[in-house]
């Protein structure tokens, strides 16, 4: 919680305190601590758990139709916890996370980093940023174009 409220420069909550009913979206950041601290993807795979808090929120975001944003490896989440909805998302073009991404229910979408794939039948967002990222001005494009469409959207 302190790292986050430093990198936030702000006040933060825990997740666990969400309420989805005063959000108009959510937008997941990808990187380690999606991938080790929001579910276990790192080491399991498609076998991974997706920690409870994130995935109450995932499952009542969907619910109430509400758009969701999940950038670089976080449409793991989505692919996990919505792959029953078949979610179109993308991680870019990276052949072995997109073919666990289809095990897990979800359709990949092979993408430029900055590109987005939405999904209006799940109201998702998504964009590969670091998962093919060279630049940190070519990832900027596609967080930037994710951003754009969940304010749209929501």
């Amino acid at each position: 919680m302190v790292e986050s409220a430093r990198i936030a420069r702000g006040e933060i909550y825990n997740l666990s305190q969400a309420n989805f009913k005063l959000l108009d979206g959510i937008i997941f950041p990808g990187g380690s601590g999606a991938a080790m601290n929001l579910c276990n993807f790192a080491i399991k795979k498609e076998k991974c758990q997706v920690n409870k808090d994130v995935k109450k929120i995932i499952q009542e975001m969907h619910i109430a139709k509400k758009p969701q944003g999940f950038i670089c490896i976080a449409p793991v989440l989505a692919a996990k916890i919505l792959g029953l909805f078949h979610p179109r998302l993308t991680i870019g073009n990276q052949e072995s996370t997109s073919i666990i991404i289809e095990k897990m229910g979800a359709h990949h979408i092979n993408t430029n980093v900055d590109e987005i794939v939405y999904d209006s039948d799940n109201n998702i967002v998504s964009t590969a940023a670091y998962m093919l990222g060279p630049t940190i001005s070519r990832v900027a494009i596609g967080i930037e174009k994710l951003v754009q469409k969940i304010v749209e959207v929501s």
